[in-house]
């Protein structure tokens, strides 16, 4: 059980009083790489937030990277998000700091202390997604491609089990939503698992893969048919 990342049985998702999903059943297991797709407002952001604790769980039974979601307290969520890299469509940098310092604040955020590991540690994750040199420049001065790199490479600095990416090419253009799909294969290849929200059919078809969908208050599996 202990490749198993993400485990949902029978879980209805709620915002507030209103059911969005039901009769949620799944799991992911370590190093897959795993689609969810569905027309927008079919509940694949409900879903997302479900998992990563924004949305508390009521109904039903879910595992992820070891925390029991529902009885997850408020004060377990910091350390749940240690555990998961969020990347989000409108990338969400601080735009008051350098790209050095957004990665700073996070790191000092989940609890690091020793500044030369903090160094290396965002050097090493730029560096994966291509943004070595860039540490420098304030968010207005990359293009939207670069600042979702440096997104992912904020989602990679706890050295999560699993990555959420919620739309992460959803703002971009198709040549650099390539380009940013390019970057996630790889983190995926090193062994990460990555379970992304989209609906970029094009990606899909290019670089198929184990594919979810929201639809009719339901989640299930679709079988991808090869081109």
């Amino acid at each position: 059980m202990e490749d198993t990342i993400l485990e949902l049985r029978d879980v209805a998702i709620f915002q507030k009083e209103n059911l969005i999903l039901n009769d949620i059943s799944l799991q992911i297991e370590k190093g897959e790489f795993v689609y969810l797709i569905g027309k927008t407002g079919s509940g694949k952001s409900s879903f997302m937030k479900t998992l990563y604790g924004d949305l508390p769980l009521k109904k039903g039974e879910g595992k992820i990277v070891d925390f029991d979601l529902k009885a997850l307290k408020e004060k377990d969520i910091p350390f749940l998000r240690r555990k998961l890299g969020i990347v989000f469509q409108d990338f969400k940098l601080l735009p008051d700091r350098n790209i050095n310092q957004n990665l700073l604040f996070v790191l000092k955020a989940t609890g690091w202390k020793d500044q030369a590991k903090m160094d290396a540690q965002i050097l090493e994750v730029l560096e994966k997604v291509g943004m070595k040199t860039k540490g420098f420049k304030f968010p207005h001065e990359l293009s939207g491609g670069e600042q979702q790199r440096v997104a992912i490479a904020r989602a990679l600095l706890n050295d999560p089990e699993l990555i959420l990416a919620d739309e992460p090419t959803g703002n971009l253009d198709p040549q650099t939503s390539v380009e940013v799909m390019k970057v996630l294969q790889e983190i995926n290849k090193s062994g990460r698992t990555i379970l992304m929200a989209t609906h970029d059919y094009a990606l899909i078809l290019k670089y198929p893969s184990k594919t979810i969908k929201c639809d009719a208050n339901r989640v299930f599996e679709v079988v991808q048919k090869a081109v």
